[in-house]
């Protein structure tokens, strides 16, 4: 049997949430499918910069999620190597978007929030998609429970081995080169911390400490491993001392694929990591994804809410459908490019193992880094209006 839905997205995320609830600021209402039974809380935490703040403002969830997590004084950067302070740069500056805004955000604190907002029955969990097949003017989405679902518009927002963006003909994510290991540590009271974003650069190694409250602190390890390292990998016993079983492996999208890869094809489109999967070097992931979702129910909400033209209803609407999908491709494109780009060149610097790089990364490259990080978050994806 088959149930019929306006709009589909699939992936219960960062993206798809804030996608579903920006198009029902617009009055529009959606379907999310969750493949897990719960909300996914994976991540612990993520930096948020300006143009988060900006996505999370137009969402109406900034001021709520301000009130849990600090504001983040600015950036200090260590050598690991020497043991030296190589750079400090202050968030609290303007930018040609307006006044720098950073905090460290708890993933969990923000599904919840995104989700909270969103009407009974928008979320469904435990939906795993199986796979996509065209009916008409309509998509098809079938789920392992055995469910057909209709849709008039499909969204995928299912993570870097995104179902829909196979389907659009998208590659499978490659190996960008790069671990990683993160978490949470929460203080019975008061970690004294300054509020401050502090990391270390090594050989081939990057760590980092962010207090997220005045109990709480993120932090993280990633590294390059060196050839020696690799060939370790290939021998179980020695896995375990490395810890690999904990460890996460940063996927991500080349970014000529989006050059000529379909964002959008008809009324089927990508976002977040299904569409740019970023390593963590900038702290972009979850902000771009933020940006997706707003940018996306806008352009949805202008094309559904107009009036009819002659032809008949259904090619109408598919047609109105598809001009809204392609404008978000266009303004969403080369915005993932740069990102995509800019996060796999800083990883490369950071995380390092020659001798030569690792000098001048920590003589003259490390405050541009950290300057230049800033520069990529003065960006404002816009209001939820629509013309």
């Amino acid at each position: 049997m088959e149930v019929a839905e306006d709009i589909i997205i699939v992936g219960g995320g960062i993206a798809g949430l804030a996608t579903s609830l920006g198009l029902y600021r617009l009055g529009i209402r959606s379907l999310v499918l969750e493949g897990s039974d719960n909300l996914r809380s994976a991540g612990y935490a993520l930096m948020t910069f300006s143009n988060a703040w900006k996505a999370l403002d137009a969402l109406g969830i900034g001021d709520l999620l301000r009130q849990h997590h600090k504001r983040l004084h600015g950036n200090v950067t260590n050598s690991a190597i020497s043991g030296l302070q190589t750079s400090e740069l202050p968030f609290e500056t303007k930018g040609k978007q307006g006044d720098h805004e950073v905090r460290c955000l708890k993933r969990k604190l923000l599904l919840e929030a995104l989700a909270k907002e969103l009407p009974t029955g928008a979320i469904r969990y435990s939906s795993k998609v199986v796979c996509i097949e065209e009916s008409g003017f309509f998509k098809l989405v079938h789920l392992a429970d055995g469910t057909i679902l209709k849709a008039k518009v499909l969204v995928g927002c299912d993570g870097v081995n995104s179902v829909v963006a196979n389907w659009l003909g998208f590659k499978k994510p490659a190996f960008a080169g790069r671990y990683a290991i993160r978490g949470c540590v929460d203080f019975k009271s008061s970690h004294g911390f300054e509020p401050a974003f502090k990391q270390f650069f090594g050989k081939g190694i990057r760590s980092g400490a962010i207090p997220i409250d005045d109990t709480t602190v993120y932090w993280f390890v990633t590294w390059t491993p060196s050839n020696q390292e690799e060939e370790l990998e290939q021998e179980p016993a020695k896995v375990k001392q490395l810890v690999l079983s904990r460890l996460e492996k940063y996927l991500m999208k080349h970014p000529w694929e989006l050059l000529w890869g379909n964002i959008s094809k008809g009324n089927v489109c990508v976002a977040g990591d299904a569409l740019h999967p970023l390593t963590p070097d900038i702290g972009q992931g979850g902000c771009s994804a933020l940006e997706d979702g707003v940018v996306l129910a806008r352009c949805l909400a202008e094309a559904l809410l107009k009036e009819p033209t002659g032809e008949t209803k259904e090619k109408d609407e598919y047609k109105r459908i598809e001009m809204g999908l392609k404008k978000y491709a266009r303004e969403r494109a080369w915005r993932s490019i740069e990102l995509i780009s800019a996060s796999y060149m800083a990883g490369f610097i950071q995380e390092s193992h020659g001798k030569m790089m690792n000098f001048v990364r920590d003589k003259a490259l490390v405050g541009f880094l950290a300057a230049f990080q800033l520069k990529l978050a003065d960006f404002d994806c816009g209001k939820l209006i629509i013309s």
